[in-house]
């Protein structure tokens, strides 16, 4: 088993989106973004031929992140990292090994409002 630990050098934070409703007199108020979790994290933005790639198939990919292997991350969240919003572009990517070590998320820059 690896250790992560030295590798997880940025500190990230997970945002989940959480709905408006009415208020008191029935008027609509509007959702917002909340913290969810501050993680431990390997960011790293895609190199420049990555990103020509990415472009070229369309993809709004620009970096990805690394964290310890959990269930509860999601692409309905978003992502702080020094002072940058990125939104989750795919699943959980799991490690090569166990597949419960770490997962990989692949992240795009700014943020949008879930459906």
């Amino acid at each position: 088993m690896s250790d992560l630990t030295p590798e997880l050098c940025h500190r990230v934070t997970i945002q989940h989106y959480i709905a408006g409703g009415r208020d008191e007199d029935g008027f609509e108020v509007e959702g917002s973004w909340q913290e969810y979790k501050q993680l431990w994290a390997k960011v790293t933005p895609l190199s420049a031929k990555d990103l020509i790639s990415a472009q070229a198939d369309q993809s709004e990919v620009v970096a990805r992140m690394k964290i310890r292997y959990r269930e509860d991350i999601n692409t309905e969240m978003q992502v702080i990292w020094k002072g940058r919003t990125f939104s989750i572009q795919s699943q959980a990517l799991d490690d090569n090994e166990t597949g419960n070590i770490y997962c990989t998320f692949l992240l795009g820059q700014g943020l949008e409002k879930p459906k």
